[in-house]
C-alpha cells in the first residue's frame, strides 16, 4: 500500500480486462494518481478502497 488511505500502488492489468462499468458495460481505465477506475462513457470514477474496486454507481464520483 502506498499511503495512509491504503491506495494500491497499481492494479493488476488482468483485473482491468475483466472489470467493466456496471452502468455502460464499457471499459475502465485506471487513474493511478487518484486511485480510481474511470468509466469515460458513464463519466464516473469508481474508488478503490483497501485494494478492492468499489463498483457501485452510488459510490462513484461524477466526472465533469
Amino acid at each position: 500500500m502506498s499511503d495512509a488511505f491504503n491506495t494500491p500502488v497499481s492494479v493488476d492489468p488482468r483485473l482491468l480486462e475483466v472489470l467493466v462499468c456496471p452502468v455502460t458495460r464499457g471499459r475502465l481505465t485506471y487513474d493511478r494518481e487518484a486511485g480510481e477506475l474511470v468509466s469515460a462513457g458513464a463519466k464516473l470514477a469508481y474508488p478503490i478502497r483497501e485494494g478492492v474496486p468499489i463498483m457501485l454507481p452510488e459510490e462513484a464520483r461524477q466526472l465533469d
